[in-house]
């Protein structure tokens, strides 16, 4: 193997595994809201306070990613990938957040209607610089 491609391989590996870890081009793209307090009761777990992670990173299903309540507890990535207004989305910036409610039935209405995901004032502050009632978001199930 000639020099040029045996300084390009490790590149090439190490561009391969980062991807894979960040999932790009890998998720679906959708919609997001952000919704406040009060959060409980939930449509999955009700009044149970420890549906809730320590990290506040939780968010209630739009309606195609319910799933018929299948989706609660599931675990999602979600990064912010574009805006109605430039500088928003906070650049390479994914968090993790499980499904705790149906967006539809929430006790807090959402920012906007009709999002993929309405994410808690925590999640949704994670991925933006400025507030928004929505924001166009990459997502994939974990």
């Amino acid at each position: 193997m000639d020099i040029k491609k045996r300084l390009l391989l490790p590149f090439v590996c190490y561009f391969l595994s980062v991807s894979q870890f960040f999932h790009v081009g890998h998720g679906d793209v959708g919609t997001a809201a952000q919704y406040s307090p009060p959060y409980l009761p939930t449509a999955c777990f009700g009044e149970d306070q420890t549906q809730f992670p320590s990290s506040n990173l939780f968010a209630a299903a739009g309606d195609g990613i319910w799933d018929n309540g299948a989706s609660c507890g599931r675990q999602y990535l979600v990064r912010c990938i574009s805006a109605s207004q430039p500088g928003t989305c906070v650049p390479d910036q994914t968090i993790p957040v499980k499904i705790v409610d149906y967006a539809p039935t929430a006790l807090s209405p959402p920012s906007a209607q009709s999002t993929t995901i309405v994410l808690s004032e925590t999640a949704f502050g994670g991925i933006t610089n400025i507030p928004m009632d929505s924001i166009n978001i990459e997502f994939q199930q974990v």
